[in-house]
């Protein structure tokens, strides 16, 4: 599997702290930025990891803020982007199994630390379940669809 990675400023110890877990998942990355922790924009980097989501160019994308909601946020605005903020394995999971969401948003300083390698194992060892989700998941795009 290949990720897009990004975080802003808040989130770049974090996602550095991550790309050995990546690693040793097997997962591939492509590191969007940010390179370091002065203060940038998080729409920026959101946006760019969102889009390669949407064209195919990675299966799944990988965001880290301060709380995972402004990058979530802007993810969502790419249409054909599902992106969830998990501050727990459960909501991570749960997303990826019923939700299919695409991109996992996580916040660095309202997640603990010890919790996201638990939090990020879960999501990538987590599949959509379709069936019965499938339908609500449909009506999501249609919604996008619809207000574009």
């Amino acid at each position: 599997m290949r990720i897009a990675l990004a975080s802003d400023h808040a989130g770049f110890a974090e996602k550095e702290r991550l790309k050995p877990l990546l690693s040793d998942l097997g997962i591939e990355f492509e590191d969007f930025g940010t390179t370091s922790e002065e203060s940038v924009d998080y729409p920026d980097f959101a946006v760019l990891v969102a889009q390669a989501v949407a064209d195919g160019r990675v299966q799944q994308g990988l965001l880290v803020c301060g709380s995972g909601t402004g990058m979530a946020i802007t993810a969502n605005k790419v249409l054909g982007v599902r992106a969830a903020v998990a501050w727990s394995d459960e909501t991570a999971r749960l997303a990826r199994q019923h939700n299919d969401a695409n991109v996992l948003a996580i916040g660095a300083r309202t997640t603990p630390l010890s919790d996201i390698p638990r939090i990020v194992r879960a999501w990538f060892s987590s599949d959509f379940e379709g069936g019965r989700h499938t339908d609500r998941v449909k009506k999501i795009s249609k919604i996008e669809l619809a207000e574009r």
